[in-house]
């Protein structure tokens, strides 16, 4: 795993919220309506797109902060699961272990001034592991999209995200 902790330098609260309006959160059951019959894997993948403006949605979140705080911690931390599941189908189809990592955990936590950091696990690193071809170029194609991600909210992405490994 390569872990990257990426100083966004925006304000925590400003800094969630719009990592929150840039991937959404999942419409799960509209997907599914969408993939239902008469529809199919066509109208899911529209769906997800649909609710995927920058092709990446968030799976699930969690507040840590309150629980922190409990045991005296002062920085807000919050957890999302991010991703998307047509990307990730395209990894499933070659190995199920996959799904360890699908969607992707992202960290979110306050510096010492009330800055968020973003910290992940390097996607290209993680199915990179896999030893498959086809899911590393996914991995390479998620470290991208993250990228875009952090550029769409207003921060620089460090090279790990957008150097020669993930082009």
């Amino acid at each position: 795993m390569v872990r990257l902790d990426i100083p966004t330098g925006i304000a925590f609260d400003a800094f969630t919220a719009a990592f929150e309006e840039a991937a959404p959160v999942f419409d799960t059951s509209a997907a599914l309506r969408a993939g239902q019959p008469p529809g199919g894997w066509n109208e899911f993948e529209a769906a997800v797109a649909a609710n995927a403006p920058n092709e990446l949605v968030i799976f699930g979140k969690i507040e840590a902060t309150p629980l922190m705080a409990i045991a005296g911690h002062r920085r807000k931390y919050t957890e999302y699961l991010l991703g998307n599941p047509v990307i990730a189908e395209s990894m499933l189809r070659h190995h199920p272990a996959v799904m360890l990592y699908a969607p992707l955990r992202i960290l979110v936590h306050s510096d010492d001034n009330d800055c968020a950091v973003f910290t992940l696990d390097q996607p290209s690193a993680v199915f990179g592991g896999f030893g498959i071809p086809q899911v590393t170029e996914v991995g390479v194609g998620l470290d991208r999209k993250v990228a875009n991600l952090l550029r769409l909210i207003g921060v620089e992405p460090p090279e790990a995200l957008t150097g020669p490994a993930s082009r």
